[in-house]
């Protein structure tokens, strides 16, 4: 299962429609793609255990990007994620190469951006996830999450790499000669970094953010905060049409095209299920409530010849064979908004 998801993460075409310059896309966007991505194997999810799956996930992310000591860190905690995936991958030379390669076009697409252009970018992501909110176990016990589901800055530890631990001020005359000094109390407890985290295809990264957060064993819950108000703004969200959304649409099709999925013959597959028992799951389900619901998204190619054959192409590489009968299982259809493409 690994195997099969971590090789279609990394397709070739599909790196290459990633790194093309581009404005980021919406959440139902990254959404649809999230799911194709998490159903590329025999493994299936049903919709209430995919939301928990997807809520960990983006609140993971956004701990990261909002905890990064600097900007270019970012880049050390997306080697952080893809020194993991290696891990699960050694034993298997092909898709290992597949990771490499994506490795070294990170490095060479963003080694030489400036701390200016760092700061766009986790400033971009940031704006992405500013209204999700989701309360994780995990996070909560750790105390580094509210219980609003708001992420908690830490006041003390090491400083970001190239800073000085505060509690100096220096002043300069017009010439730029110091002419004095001044110290001062801090509340937190800082101290200087050892050493700089390695932006190469193999190192220290130094920075953990990114790294396994299971390595203590605990349930992971994801519950969702907020008044009805907030629901309210996230429903409007889901159904108020977006000027871009032809654009997202567009970059979409081009993605998934790019999702070269070899579906197993001769397999049932297997449900995975997030929750302790399949009753959980259930009501979990039951009670999401409707207007966080994910819908589909269609499609349509009908303006232009070019981009019509260009879609119906997608599409075929997008059509999943019809389930045999007595082997369906609860879940085994959960791809929907893909199906129904």
């Amino acid at each position: 299962v690994m195997n099969d998801i971590i090789s279609t993460m990394f397709n070739k075409k599909f790196m290459e429609e990633l790194f093309k310059p581009q404005d980021l896309y919406s959440k139902k966007a990254l959404r649809t793609v999230y799911d194709r991505l998490a159903h590329a194997s025999i493994m299936r999810l049903n919709q209430a255990s995919m939301d928990k799956l997807y809520d960990l996930m983006t609140m993971a992310f956004k701990y990261q990007v909002l905890l990064c000591p600097r900007p270019r860190d970012i880049l050390l905690v997306t080697f952080n994620h893809l020194d993991a995936i290696k891990d699960f991958i050694s034993d298997s030379p092909g898709i290992l190469n597949q990771v490499d390669e994506t490795f070294r076009r990170l490095i060479e697409t963003y080694n030489c951006l400036s701390d200016g252009e760092f700061q766009l970018i986790r400033q971009t992501l940031l704006i992405f996830f500013q209204d999700m909110h989701i309360r994780v176990s995990i996070f909560l016990k750790d105390k580094v999450q509210n219980s609003n589901g708001r992420f908690v800055l830490p006041i003390s530890g090491p400083v970001p790499w190239g800073t000085e631990v505060p509690g100096l001020i220096r002043i300069f005359n017009h010439k730029g000669v110091e002419v004095k000094r001044a110290e001062f109390a801090t509340a937190g407890n800082y101290v200087t970094p050892q050493r700089e985290g390695s932006f190469e295809l193999y190192g220290d990264r130094v920075l953990k953010l990114g790294t396994n957060m299971y390595s203590v064993t605990r349930p992971v819950e994801t519950h969702r905060s907020g008044s009805s108000k907030n629901l309210a703004s996230q429903a409007k969200e889901n159904i108020a049409p977006n000027p871009l959304a032809k654009e997202e649409l567009n970059f979409l099709a081009r993605l998934l095209g790019g999702l070269d999925i070899q579906k197993p013959s001769g397999e049932t597959g297997f449900r995975l299920n997030l929750f302790t028992t399949d009753e959980e799951e259930e009501h979990a389900a039951q009670t999401r409530p409707e207007e966080l619901s994910y819908k589909v998204i269609n499609i349509e190619a009908t303006q232009e010849p070019a981009r019509r054959a260009e879609l119906s192409r997608i599409l075929g590489e997008l059509d999943v064979a019809e389930p045999r009968p007595g082997s369906a299982e609860k879940g085994e259809d959960l791809l929907a908004l893909m199906d129904g493409l």
